[in-house]
């Protein structure tokens, strides 16, 4: 299989977020082989770039991504934190909202009718989902909260087969955030789930 991306329909690069190309190009893979078996969902959707590698390979298929988000940024987000970027800032709403930023790339990507914006709270959403799953990516929050909060929510509409995927797994404390490598091993101690792929910080799973 590939392990670049597949092409993609804007200049990537200039679409804010934090996914490698071949975390990207591995996205792409997961996703379309999962969505034989399911919806394809998305936790996180901040700007749009995960959205953006996974809707041009789905848009190939013609399936769709569903992409879960509150647009008011994660903890490490917000003004003072590490990751906070005041071009997201609504002074007007005194809080981040990436949807706009989402909207619009989604637009330059002509994906606007392959990705479909869910605005609200992951656990909410979860709550009141009805479809099956094939393809789940969890880029949310990154406190242990939010985290769990996600996976206890979403991994249960999951098909048997189906792929998840968790991003910005670090298994050193000193590369980053421990919620995601956390829920990855949760995932694998339930025997549940299979280890597929590793690519950087980016790990798919197979439920079993």
């Amino acid at each position: 299989m590939a392990e670049t991306p597949l092409p993609l329909p804007l200049d990537i690069d200039q679409v804010k977020g934090f996914l490698d190309p071949l975390e990207g190009a591995a996205l792409q893979r997961a996703a379309m082989e999962g969505a034989s078996l399911g919806g394809c969902l998305e936790i996180g959707a901040y700007c749009g770039k995960s959205a953006i590698y996974i809707g041009a390979a789905l848009k190939s298929l013609g399936a769709v991504l569903f992409t879960v988000d509150h647009h008011r940024g994660s903890e490490e987000n917000q003004p003072g934190w590490e990751y906070h970027d005041a071009d997201l800032w609504d002074t007007v709403a005194g809080a981040m909202d990436t949807l706009p930023h989402l909207r619009r790339n989604l637009r330059a990507a002509g994906l606007e009718e392959t990705v479909i914006p869910v605005v609200g709270r992951s656990a909410a959403v979860a709550a009141h989902w009805g479809g099956r799953l094939g393809f789940l990516f969890i880029d949310g929050g990154h406190t242990l909260e939010a985290a769990l909060a996600d996976y206890r929510g979403w991994t249960p509409h999951l098909a048997p087969g189906g792929l998840l995927a968790i991003h910005d797994v670090f298994p050193d404390p000193a590369d980053g955030g421990r919620p995601p490598f956390e829920i990855y091993q949760r995932a694998l101690a339930s025997d549940l789930f299979a280890e597929v792929e590793s690519i950087k910080s980016l790990r798919v799973l197979r439920r079993l």
